[in-house]
């Protein structure tokens, strides 16, 4: 799914919540446990092959300890 600007918000989704996920040290298995999500799903949704919605974004932002916004920003650069 690749937004007007040419860039694929799964995998630009999914590769902000590995980045804040490994730099606040946590695992998916915890991040599983602390959100409520399943290991696998946090796995698929990383990779880039999960469609999150809004709501999942908000409640992985709160278990992450992030702003929802941070997990759709682009980086500088991209």
């Amino acid at each position: 799914m690749r937004s007007p600007l040419g860039m694929d918000m799964r995998k630009l989704v999914g590769g902000n919540v590995r980045r804040v996920r490994e730099k606040t040290g946590l695992t998916q298995e915890k991040l599983s446990e602390i959100s409520g999500f399943s290991q696998q799903y946090i796995s698929g949704l990383e990779q880039g092959r999960r469609n999150p919605t809004i709501v999942t974004l908000y409640e992985l932002s709160q278990a992450l300890g992030v702003s929802h916004i941070e997990l759709m920003r682009g980086r500088k650069g991209d």
